[in-house]
Parts: C-alpha cells; sequence; structure tokens
C-alpha cells in the first residue's frame, strides 16, 4: 500500500494526521477560553461531553492520531539516516534556509506528545474516564473548572505546559504549510502565504491556550473574580 510503503504516502499520513490535530486542539482551545468567563459555562461543556460515546471516540481516535504521526516521524527519520548512511557523521554546514523546526521535527513531536499524554491524565483520566467507570475522585468527575484551578494553583505544571505550548508552536507552525505543500498547494504565490497563514493561526491558537494557563497561574481570570 503507498501509505507505508512510500515516502509520498508517509508524509500524506503524516500531513492528515496533524491537520486533525490542529482542528482538535482548535476546538480545545476554544472550549477552555469559556472557562475565563464563566465556571458554570465551562462546566456544562465538560458535562455535556462527559461520558458521550462521541468524545470517547474523538478521544481515542486523538490518541490513535497522535501515535500513528509519531510513529511516521520516527520511521521517516530512520529511512532518511539510512539513505544517508557514514554521511550523516560527516561535519558540514547546516543551510540557513532551512529552518530549526524543520531539523527538529522529531524532538518536538516527542515533546507534544509526552505533554498531550500529560494533559490527557490531568484532565481525560480525571474525568471522562474516571466519569465512565465511576470513579471516587476530587474534584468530582464534571467539575471541570475545579481541575483547571488546581493544576495551574502548581508551578510546575504551569512551566511543563508553557513547554509545551512552545514545542507545540515550532512543531505546528512548520507543519502546517509542510502540509499545504504535501497536499500540493504549494504554488509560487500559495507557498508564502501558506507559512504566513500557518504562523498566525498556530500563533493564536497558543495563545489562546497560554491566556488560559496563565490567567489560572495568578487567579486572574474573570471567572475567578479578582
Amino acid at each position: 500500500m503507498w501509505l507505508i510503503n512510500s515516502s509520498i504516502g508517509k508524509k500524506v499520513v503524516m500531513s492528515v494526521t496533524g491537520v486533525a490535530l490542529i482542528l482538535f486542539l482548535t476546538f480545545h482551545m476554544s472550549m477552555n477560553v469559556v472557562a475565563l468567563f464563566s465556571g458554570e459555562g465551562y462546566n456544562t461543556i465538560c458535562e455535556f461531553l462527559g461520558a458521550n460515546w462521541y468524545a470517547v471516540v474523538a478521544t481515542i481516535g486523538l490518541a490513535a492520531l497522535a501515535v500513528i504521526h509519531i510513529v511516521y516521524a520516527f520511521w521517516l527519520t530512520m529511512q532518511n539516516r539510512a539513505a544517508r548512511g557514514n554521511e550523516r557523521y560527516a561535519v558540514v554546514d547546516r543551510n540557513k534556509k532551512v529552518e530549526w523546526a524543520s531539523q527538529n521535527m522529531l524532538v518536538l513531536g516527542i515533546i507534544v506528545l509526552l505533554g498531550l499524554m500529560l494533559h490527557l491524565f490531568n484532565f481525560w483520566y480525571n474525568m471522562m474516564f474516571a466519569e465512565l467507570l465511576h470513579l471516587d475522585v476530587t474534584p468530582l468527575p464534571y467539575d471541570g473548572f475545579a481541575y483547571i484551578e488546581q493544576t495551574f494553583s502548581n508551578p510546575l505544571y504551569v512551566v511543563l505546559y508553557i513547554i509545551w505550548l512552545g514545542a507545540l508552536w515550532f512543531h505546528l507552525s512548520h507543519g502546517f504549510w509542510s502540509a499545504m505543500q504535501t497536499f500540493g498547494w504549494n504554488g509560487k504565490t500559495w507557498f508564502e502565504r501558506w507559512k504566513v497563514i500557518g504562523i498566525v493561526y498556530t500563533t493564536l491558537l497558543m495563545l489562546g491556550f497560554l491566556v488560559v494557563v496563565l490567567a489560572f497561574a495568578f487567579k486572574c481570570a474573570p471567572s475567578l473574580c479578582c
């Protein structure tokens, strides 16, 4: 099958799974912003999504896409190293036209995956998973607002989430236009446009997450009445 046997096929899989991840993060960020203004509104969303089958399927789907994305990244990296052979040990000047993110996509991808696992543990495990299995947890599974307060009252989690968001920015800002290039939407006119669109969109997306993290870390969200 060409999606597995060809390098182009692997890039297509990585692009599709990457775009799916961007779409999920967009929904997730929009949901999180609600917590800045209304704890009750955020909990209503959490309760609505809580134990519904489609939310469970979406979470499992996200985890599967993330795993496929990182597996294909390792696969492509190993193939590229094997193709270069001993040449990869030679000392050469780095091409200044090649972006730092492009040279470190694998490392960034690993950080993104580890951050995603931490996020799923802090929220999905304690909320959706706990509700499905009727686990005795505190706060209650559907009190997502309390989980946000609890998580970002810990400075360690604040730092880890900021590192994760930074890695996400580098990974997605490069991955966005790279995916468009893989899909063939890379004409002379649109190549630079996709790069700008990717950077702007990814920046706004990460700022949405970052604002929530910092607002709860410093307890200055409108919903916290400060």
